[in-house]
């Protein structure tokens, strides 16, 4: 996760708030692990309560963001309710939900660059967004180093020619955990 966050631009000494969950799923310890390994402190809120996380804001000024972005949007709106001034958070990765155009608009217009990834428990990181050194996204994603991502046609093996909607399948060969064409029911 650590590559997918440095994508984002989260840096050394950047303050994240994590909301994602760190009990029943692994998402909040993913991408904790990921921040911490590039030197970036952790607030592990996980999916507390809006009032309690604009607290955590104004006490601790995240410059990052780690969740879902409907999440991040009632976040901003709620800082925004409270009257606490600009809101610190500037840069996002997103995960766990669709990031339509609008819903990305609206975030980086209150002056938050938004990437996304997409990332299973079972798997970590699959794939994250990047861009240019000016900020701008570039199409599509970048797959994760060591993994092979197959789209199919759902309930088989047979790959959908580009364009056609399939199912995820990936592969990662690694001595300690394999999976070994894991379907992701996406």
């Amino acid at each position: 996760m650590a590559r997918a966050l440095h994508a984002a631009g989260f840096r050394r000494g950047d303050i994240v708030l994590n909301t994602f969950s760190y009990n029943l799923t692994p998402g909040g310890f993913i991408f904790d692990s990921g921040a911490r390994a590039l030197g970036c402190p952790v607030i592990p809120a996980g999916p507390s309560d809006k009032a309690t996380q604009v607290d955590l804001m104004a006490q601790f000024r995240p410059a990052a963001y780690a969740g879902t972005p409907d999440f991040l949007k009632i976040l901003l709106d709620a800082w925004q309710e409270a009257d606490r001034g600009a809101a610190p958070i500037r840069k996002a990765l997103v995960s766990g939900a669709a990031l339509p155009a609008s819903l990305r608009d609206h975030l980086e217009g209150r002056g938050v660059a938004v990437r996304q990834a997409y990332a299973t428990a079972d798997l970590g990181a699959i794939a994250h967004e990047t861009g240019l050194v000016d900020g701008t996204t570039l199409p599509g994603m970048v797959v994760t180093e060591g993994l092979i991502l197959e789209i199919v046609r759902p309930g088989s093996d047979q790959p959908v020619p580009d364009g056609e909607v399939g199912e995820i399948v990936v592969t990662r060969l690694d001595p300690v955990y394999p999976l070994i064409r894991f379907g992701t029911g996406d």
